[in-house]
């Protein structure tokens, strides 16, 4: 299956581009790449991958090949989730699965929670559904929540107003206040780089090859090569870059959300997840994980932690958040742990392949398929 097809699929803003391995009529598969990598991230998965299924890897907008957003229009972390839902109607897919990498999965899992029904499964490779605030909002007492949890106070001549506890009040404040300052940085940032605009700097082919791995030492130089045949376009000068200068850092981008937000949206998430980890099961093996659930999540032994920013070095989050996919999803949820770096899915294929075809081509369905 290592023949694939490329697909150029009109957006308001210009067009999505994608590549396509498989037959249309086996079960489709949305392929999402990580942030600032492309479709190419997967050219030495999918051919691994079992060969009854119909893989399409999209570029995210303004990544790859795909068209950057329209001048003084911000890359909203929003926005990524909305390509999803317009690619699947371009393909007229009602239902089909998904799997992503790193910043992928995150926007895949927040499609899979907006649009539950969609969704059959859902891959995360070394990646959370949601990307969690890691500003702690403030705890409420049990006597701040009270019983049944509000207390109401009837005004003469209106109906009787539920008053939140203090508590309560404080973490609803807290959490608009880290919205506002994400929100800030990200119109703050987007007009710096629409200021600083200018004609992109072409450099010698080795030298890009050479910041990349700088820039990303989890990717191995074979796999850096091919993610800059498709993240660049030759000029007389060298390489240029393809994606848009005003992706920059993911923080600018994403919607962080509290762990009471998590806890609640993950409750709407009805795919089987598989979360494939490269180095989370080091320290939760005392939690009592079992790997015989229906869902997996991926995390590499020297990678996610050591890539990500800020934001991500919270190891309590990512336990916070594994807890919650196994409360919400019981046996619809399995993980899974192997040895590795973030980008093992390009750099040892064959490490995850056997895991992600098994899942593939297992025959649970969510309820609704029954």
């Amino acid at each position: 299956m290592g023949l694939f097809s490329e697909l150029k699929l009109a957006v308001p803003w210009g067009h999505i581009a994608a590549k396509a391995w498989g037959s249309q009529k086996g079960s489709p598969i949305l392929c999402l790449h990580g942030w600032l990598d492309n479709a190419n991230s997967f050219d030495r998965l999918i051919p691994l991958l079992p060969r009854d299924f119909y893989y399409v890897a999209m570029d995210f907008g303004g990544h790859g090949l795909s068209s950057h957003y329209s001048p003084g229009l911000p890359y909203y972390y929003q926005n990524f989730v909305g390509e999803i839902r317009r690619v699947s109607a371009a393909l007229k897919w009602d239902r089909f699965s998904i799997m992503g990498h790193s910043f992928g999965g995150t926007v895949g899992g927040m499609f899979s929670c907006m649009f539950p029904e969609m969704v059959d499964k859902l891959i995360l490779l070394d990646s959370s559904p949601f990307a969690l605030d890691s500003n702690p909002l403030p705890r409420v007492s049990r006597m701040e929540r009270g019983t049944p949890g509000a207390s109401w106070k009837p005004l003469s001549g209106t109906p009787p107003v539920c008053t939140p506890p203090f508590g309560v009040t404080a973490r609803v404040s807290q959490e608009l206040e880290n919205l506002l300052t994400y929100k800030r940085k990200a119109i703050e940032h987007t007009l710096l780089v629409e200021q600083a605009a200018g004609e992109p700097r072409a450099l010698r082919p080795q030298e890009m090859l050479q910041r990349l791995l700088k820039n990303n030492s989890h990717v191995g130089e074979e796999c850096g090569e091919l993610l800059l045949q498709r993240g660049a376009t030759q000029v007389p000068a060298g390489l240029v870059l393809n994606r848009d200068r005003r992706i920059a850092w993911p923080e600018h981008t994403f919607d962080f959300i509290s762990k009471e937000l998590c806890a609640h949206a993950i409750k709407k998430l009805q795919a089987h997840t598989l979360l494939i980890n490269y180095h989370m099961a080091l320290w939760l093996g005392s939690a009592g994980w079992s790997r015989a659930f229906l869902t997996t999540t991926t995390r590499a032994t020297e990678g996610f932690f050591d890539v990500r920013r800020e934001y991500d070095a919270d190891k309590g989050l990512i336990l916070f958040m594994t807890d919650q996919l196994k409360s919400a999803l019981g046996e619809r949820f399995q993980f899974v742990e192997i040895p590795g770096n973030h980008y093992v899915h390009m750099n040892q294929p064959d490490h995850v392949a056997s895991i992600i075809g098994s899942f593939l081509q297992s025959r649970n369905r969510i309820p609704g398929q029954l």
